[in-house]
């Protein structure tokens, strides 16, 4: 039983892991406001899985620096970076019958933003509601909204969670959900603009 453990610590710790055709090196947590740190302790975290943990690798996408890529089967997300890296976040992406593919562009981004579910949403599911901003709120942390090659609003968002145990998991309407650290660390890396390619 102390083996996993063990390995988690140490890729956790800073040193590099080395795994099967690639390494995988454990990235330092972002700074976070007095907000941040009081509101992020009050949704529990579950114990991570390795194979969801935040980690730089060799980028597997061949993007160009400062896209994001979410492969949807393998619930991962990869932000590029220069010099063929990339970091690579576990993510909770849409079930089958919500899932959404394709290219799109950051348009905003905010800081524990409120929650504005869309019609068809409140539709299927009456219980939903609009929220402000807070430890409780779907979109947790931080919040990239997507538009399509025309600008128009996609909908779909990159967000934290309130929900971090189903990271991994296809659970969500859509959207694709992180940690909130780990949201938080995307939203401080990647610029206004940014290309983000779902598949």
């Amino acid at each position: 039983m102390r083996r996993p453990r063990l390995a988690l610590a140490i890729a956790l710790s800073g040193v590099v892991l080395a795994l099967p055709g690639c390494q995988y090196r454990a990235t330092p947590d972002p700074e976070l406001s007095a907000k941040d740190k009081e509101w992020m302790a009050m949704v529990p975290e579950p114990e991570i899985d390795r194979r969801f943990a935040r980690y730089m690798i060799d980028d597997p996408t061949g993007e160009a620096p400062g896209t994001i890529v979410v492969e949807t089967k393998e619930r991962q997300l990869y932000y590029v970076l220069p010099d063929r890296k990339a970091i690579r976040y576990g993510v909770t992406v849409g079930d089958e019958a919500y899932g959404w593919n394709g290219t799109a562009r950051i348009f905003r981004k905010a800081a524990w933003p409120d929650w504005h579910p869309p019609a068809e949403m409140i539709k299927r599911w009456p219980h939903v509601h609009a929220m402000q901003g807070g430890p409780a709120n779907p979109l947790g942390a931080r919040a990239l909204y997507l538009a399509d090659a025309s600008g128009k609003d996609t909908l779909y968002r990159i967000h934290g969670t309130n929900e971090p145990e189903r990271i991994g998991q296809a659970a969500s309407s859509g959207c694709i959900r992180m940690r909130n650290i780990d949201v938080v660390d995307l939203y401080n890396r990647v610029g206004a603009d940014a290309k983000v390619i779902v598949r």
